[in-house]
């Protein structure tokens, strides 16, 4: 119901986020190029992220590059959406908005002014009209790191390991991922 709320240009932070297990900056720093779509995986190789108010590209959290399994439905609605929302050559610089190297990746999450999506303007005005509209309480355990947390849930009711998840996830140590996750 979230998903369906947001405008449709950024129902593939949802998506992502569900079907891959992505955080909110690593679902801004997805590209295409990222996606083997022959394989069905995902590398998720970087995030977008803030520092101060300067956006950034960086490597994942705690520098952990991962791979994650593409899930057919989520495979073809990546293919969909890509068909409707090409992705967009953005360029940051990477880690540092000074001295880092600027670096140019086509990424999904895009706004209509060819920009990455700021995390606080997508949150105060996406993210949270959205779930008021699908009747969601508006607090921080909605977040779209709960998406993170319905992916793990999902693997974990399918039977996947937890060794799997928590490498999925980018977490070091699956006694995380098992005191984390397991209660859902």
């Amino acid at each position: 119901a979230v998903r369906e709320a947001l405008p449709e240009r950024y129902r593939v932070i949802a998506m992502v986020g569900a079907g891959l297990g992505l955080r909110q900056g690593e679902a801004f720093g997805l590209s295409p190029d990222d996606i083997d779509w022959l394989r069905g995986t995902v590398q998720v190789r970087r995030q977008v992220k803030l520092v101060g108010p300067h956006q950034v590209f960086g490597p994942p959290k705690y520098g952990r590059e991962r791979e994650v399994p593409l899930p057919d439905s989520v495979k073809e609605w990546l293919a969909a959406y890509l068909a409707k929302w090409p992705a967009r050559p953005i360029t940051l610089p990477w880690r540092d908005h000074e001295k880092g190297k600027p670096v140019t990746v086509p990424l999904m999450a895009t706004t209509r002014e060819r920009t990455v999506i700021n995390r606080s303007y997508f949150n105060s005005n996406i993210w949270k009209p959205a779930l008021r509209e699908a009747g969601v309480p508006v607090t921080r355990a909605n977040g779209t790191h709960a998406l993170r947390h319905f992916f793990a849930s999902a693997l974990l009711d399918g039977g996947e390991s937890i060794r799997a998840v928590s490498e999925y996830l980018g977490h070091a140590d699956p006694g995380f991922t098992l005191r984390t996750y397991t209660h859902l």
